[in-house]
């Protein structure tokens, strides 16, 4: 009983670091990296589910973009 209820926690925990990283993403990241999604607010939240389950890679491939722009993707 104590490891599920310790692996419902790591799951828990898991999705709230990627309800942040969706936030913090969505508000500034997105227009950083993708220049046509500017102004374009409506689909974003349809993005929160995926952002929360592959947060790790979001943060990859965002850093990744951050560092050498247009020519790493």
């Amino acid at each position: 009983m104590q490891t599920a209820e310790f692996l419902i926690e790591i799951g828990q925990y898991y999705l709230m670091a990627g309800g942040v990283v969706a936030a913090l993403f969505l508000v500034i990241g997105i227009d950083r990296i993708e220049p046509s999604s500017r102004g374009s607010y409506a689909f974003r939240p349809l993005l929160i589910p995926g952002i929360c389950l592959i947060w790790p890679l979001v943060i990859y491939r965002w850093v990744v973009l951050e560092k050498h722009g247009e020519a790493r993707r």
